[in-house]
């Protein structure tokens, strides 16, 4: 394949235009003269491993305030409670007889058992080894841990592991309202460290060559390196900003303007600008969890869909929540096996002195 194709042969990726000026009744465009995958524009070169890398740099400069990602808000249940490692951390969580979360070391300061197994009454949780019971606060050694749920995620605050000056709460993207949205949380686990997943954040050139079942028609229309006009309106000079169609069926795509940016070192959101579903949210968070039984570092990627829409037809969607979140976990989750596998690639790259530049 030619690094450039020929414009007298190949069709250049169709453009819709601005996706704001697209209000008419019905989202969906047809693609008038697809262009096929291998012949579309190369972006290697837009894609600059100096770039993405002050960007990523700039990312993890910023505060976290020692807040991570632990899964989403329904994980914890009212009748037992929920365990995880976090950055080498055992932590349970479990919620109180107010229905509001407790977080803590995971091990039972008695004999060390497994508090992830223990039994919760009456918002207290019960260990099952000896019966020691534990509220929430402080006992015999037992460390209690800072948590927020924010209605969609929940987070921990592990200020040993994270070093970093402590946030009384965690650095939380703007959303839409979640009376008038629709959200869904899907987690994947790879061989990797967080910087490897937002650095995969950070490369939104990928997304026509990587994902051709989901996106086509990608252009960066503002990078930190290149701005566009209106950017700083729009996500800041350190974003990047992106004109994409969404994949429907056949030709049918869903154009749209996308900004990502990096509140946090370990958070990258899309914010959709233009078009349809103004407003909708994708958060990615990378949760480093701790090493496999070789050795290798593993994240956790919680990835939150909040999808908004001013049409009245999307009180429809709304009513029919229940049956949309499995779908949208499955897209969500599909995207991120090819990504993980970029994340893992890195990593690997990295680990053994490999990776370009």
């Amino acid at each position: 394949m030619s690094e450039t194709p020929d414009a007298h042969q190949t069709p250049r990726p169709e453009r819709h235009g601005d996706p704001a000026s697209r209000t008419g009744r019905v989202p969906l465009r047809l693609r008038r003269h697809p262009v096929p995958w291998e012949r579309q524009r190369p972006t290697w070169r837009d894609a600059s491993p100096a770039v993405i890398a002050t960007a990523l740099k700039r990312a993890q400069a910023r505060p976290s305030g020692n807040w991570y990602v632990v899964g989403a808000s329904g994980d914890v249940p009212t009748d037992r409670p929920l365990g995880r490692t976090v950055a080498g951390c055992e932590i349970v969580l479990w919620r109180g007889g107010d229905g509001g979360v407790r977080a803590g070391t995971g091990a039972c300061p008695h004999l060390g058992a497994p508090l992830k197994d223990s039994k919760v009454r009456c918002g207290t949780l019960v260990c099952h080894w000896h019966g020691l019971a534990l509220d929430g606060a402080p006992f015999a050694g037992w460390e209690p841990f800072p948590v927020h749920d924010d209605g969609l995620l929940l987070w921990v605050r592990l200020d040993r592991a994270g070093g970093e000056e402590s946030l009384d709460r965690p650095v939380i993207p703007r959303r839409p309202e979640p009376a008038a949205a629709v959200a869904a949380v899907c987690t994947v686990v790879g061989r990797c460290e967080p910087e490897d997943v937002i650095a995969n954040r950070l490369d939104p050139w990928h997304g026509a060559w990587f994902h051709p079942y989901s996106f086509v028609d990608l252009t960066v229309v503002g990078s930190p390196d290149a701005p566009a006009d209106g950017q700083r309106d729009e996500g800041g000079d350190d974003s990047f900003v992106v004109d994409v169609s969404f994949k429907v069926a056949g030709r049918a795509v869903v154009p749209v303007r996308a900004v990502f940016t990096a509140p946090e070192p370990r958070t990258v959101v899309m914010h959709i600008t233009r078009g349809e579903g103004a407003g909708s949210v994708v958060e990615t968070h990378a949760t480093p969890l701790g090493p496999d039984a070789s050795g290798r570092p593993r994240t956790a990627v919680v990835e939150a869909v909040v999808a908004a829409s001013d049409r009245r037809g999307f009180a429809v969607a709304r009513a029919a929540a229940p049956a949309l979140r499995p779908l949208m976990r499955a897209a969500a989750g599909r995207l991120w096996r090819d990504d993980i596998a970029y994340a893992e690639r890195r990593w690997l790259l990295r680990s053994t002195g490999r990776f370009p530049g």
